[in-house]
């Protein structure tokens, strides 16, 4: 793997050298590729670091591009590109596996910061401390990234992970979406809570057989309670 090799997959080559320029100019190597067959393909026999994916591409589209990448255990870190503001295509690409979203047009530097963001999450996973966290009956092992329910694994994305890991450090204190997005997501950008929300979500479904549970405080944000 090339130390911070950046895919970008879009069928509009204005596009991918936009974006391109901007990310040579931050120090990443950047490969390309305009389908989602050949982005595929690619990913797997190159091993980037983190994939900015485009939703609408010819023939093998964005969603199941990153359906594929999980369902082949490939954890490589997804940001995906969504047309205008549609709502549901950013749960949808949530739900799949992405790591964020991020809606067309955007501002180039808020694209840097949310890869950069990505990438200081995932270098810090390969920390040397041994870190464990105990909520009720979750046991949250930082240098392992593993979580357990009564001594049973479950299985988290990063980003389902580090929310869990903010949420539990400081167990019974509310979080806003906002301070959530700052702590766990590592950037802080008005309108993209729907991420924090839809994030919570696939927490509980994965944390149901749990006496630990994430309260909603109506008006203010979430708590981990027990």
């Amino acid at each position: 793997m090339k130390k911070d090799l950046i895919c970008v997959v879009d069928d509009e080559k204005r596009i991918i050298d936009f974006i391109r320029i901007y990310l040579q100019k931050e120090g990443f190597s950047v490969i390309s590729f305009t389908d989602g067959l050949s982005a595929l393909e690619g990913i797997n026999s190159t091993d980037p670091e983190l994939v900015v994916l485009d939703v609408m591409l010819p023939g093998m589209d964005g969603f199941e591009v990153c359906k594929a990448l999980r369902t082949d255990k490939n954890n490589v870190p997804i940001i995906m590109l969504t047309a205008k503001d549609e709502e549901i295509d950013k749960i949808i690409g949530l739900e799949l596996g992405a790591d964020d979203y991020l809606t067309k047009p955007f501002n180039p530097r808020e694209l840097i910061a949310r890869i950069k963001a990505v990438l200081r999450r995932n270098k810090l996973s390969s920390r040397s401390s041994q870190d464990v966290i105990t909520v009720g009956d979750i046991r949250i092992d930082i240098d392992r990234r593993e979580v357990t329910i009564n001594g049973e694994p479950i299985s988290l994305r990063t980003q389902e992970f580090e929310l869990l890991r903010v949420l539990a450090e400081d167990a019974g204190r509310v979080f806003s979406r906002e301070q959530l997005l700052k702590d766990a997501w590592g950037y802080s950008f008005a309108g993209q809570t729907r991420t924090v929300d839809v994030h919570i979500a696939q927490l509980r479904k994965k944390m149901q057989d749990s006496q630990t549970h994430i309260e909603t405080m109506t008006g203010f944000g979430y708590k981990l309670m027990v």
